[in-house]
């Protein structure tokens, strides 16, 4: 077995760890060179297909990558660690995959489950012994899968996102609906009913909103703290936790803590309500946080990197709020385009510290600030979590 990796990153590397050393192309190695692991890393044009066996892609890289269109033996983390893959719940969706699969961790975790996918812990970290492994998963992880194949899937809602990486919605749409294809008799999908029609031998749950799925499974959503967005996650945890136990535990799934910077409440000094909700990298996700705070004044900071969405469909809903937007990140200027063309009030600020201040000016104790940017955050800082932080700093540090 000869692997090439593409892409110097946690999934390949946790791969090379395991059954290396292997050889790894990658867009910033100028000149080969070998790590301490023994693992030799070259240019992207270095890479040659008849040397290899096996050609492993990071889950980011996207199909039209150079490396991707000269390789002729790719094979997905989840289809090459498919032969010891246990009983097997995968969870994807556009927002909540997440929040839903620590949820259901937390259920499960005294039947022996472990984590692990697109949440942080690669395939090959994760141990065969386990008898359940839940999987957060991308869209990019299942769009090079050709076997690997959940008993359980459960998909959140899909708005647009990663438009660029696939090349158009519905590859979007088809890449979140590969596992279907595979599934077999008696396996359980639970699925938004925008897709009621699409074939597969699994069981179909259908569901458009949460209702369906707490009358579905019997479920008192009176007896759940979490709401608006969360409380989706928290049913679809809990209606997995059913299909396998037949349990449903409230005072468990109460007792989970939600991660930071997804809604994440906190006052200044002066008792003014500031949501650090920095994990809110697409429309969707701006939309659930919103609808969390319906009848309040919002004075709402936007903007980053888009990822090629049209954002439209966020003005349009944006309409139905009292909200006041501060424009930030590389795409500042065409949301206070849009602000103007759907008559919304906005502020140029293009950096967080300069919104942040604006809106310092104007909040008051019965209105809100909520960083919910709709957009990524890699054109101006490392990762949502450090957009997170500055902002809970400078809002703390308000007087």
């Amino acid at each position: 077995m000869n692997i090439a990796c593409f892409g110097y990153g946690q999934t390949t590397k946790a791969i090379a760890k395991k059954f290396g050393p292997c050889t790894f192309f990658d867009d910033k190695v100028i000149k080969p060179f070998t790590d301490e692991e023994g693992n030799h890393l070259k240019p992207i044009g270095d890479f040659d297909t008849r040397v290899f066996t096996h050609e492993i892609p990071s889950p980011g890289i996207p199909p039209s990558h150079p490396l991707i269109q000269a390789s002729r033996h790719i094979i997905s983390e989840y289809d090459f660690f498919a032969p010891q893959t246990p009983f097997s719940i995968w969870i994807s969706g556009t927002n909540g995959k997440t929040t839903t699969t620590q949820m259901m961790q937390h259920l499960l975790q005294d039947k022996g489950a472990i984590c692990g996918g697109n949440i942080g812990t690669p395939l090959a970290d994760m141990s065969p012994q386990a008898p359940v492994w839940i999987l957060e998963t991308s869209s990019f992880s299942m769009h090079y899968n050709a076997i690997a194949s959940p008993n359980i899937y459960a998909l959140l809602p899909i708005t647009p996102d990663h438009v660029s990486w696939h090349g158009s919605m519905e590859e979007y749409y088809n890449a979140k609906l590969k596992p279907l294809s595979t599934m077999r008799e008696g396996e359980a999908i639970i699925l938004p009913k925008m897709f009621a029609d699409v074939p597969t031998n699994g069981f179909k749950i259908l569901y458009e909103t949460e209702t369906d799925l707490a009358h579905y499974f019997g479920i008192d959503v009176s007896k759940i703290k979490f709401k608006g967005a969360f409380l989706m996650d928290a049913l679809i945890a809990m209606g997995v936790d059913k299909i396998l136990y037949d349990r449903i535990d409230y005072d468990k799934i109460n007792a989970f803590i939600l991660d930071p910077h997804r809604q994440e409440e906190l006052r200044d000094s002066r008792g003014r309500l500031w949501i650090n909700d920095s994990k809110a990298t697409n429309i969707d996700a701006t939309l659930a946080a919103l609808r969390t705070y319906p009848n309040q004044k919002i004075h709402l900071i936007l903007g980053g990197d888009d990822k090629g969405v049209e954002l439209e469909e966020l003005f349009i809903p944006l309409k139905n709020y009292d909200v006041h937007v501060y424009a930030i990140g590389s795409n500042a200027q065409r949301l206070q385009k849009l602000c103007d063309q759907y008559t919304i009030p906005c502020i140029l600020c293009n950096t967080l510290d300069v919104a942040v201040n604006a809106i310092d000016g104007q909040l008051d104790t019965a209105s809100i600030a909520m960083l919910s940017p709709a957009c990524a955050s890699l054109d101006q800082f490392t990762s949502y979590a450090q957009r997170g932080n500055l902002f809970k700093e400078l809002a703390l540090s308000t007087h």
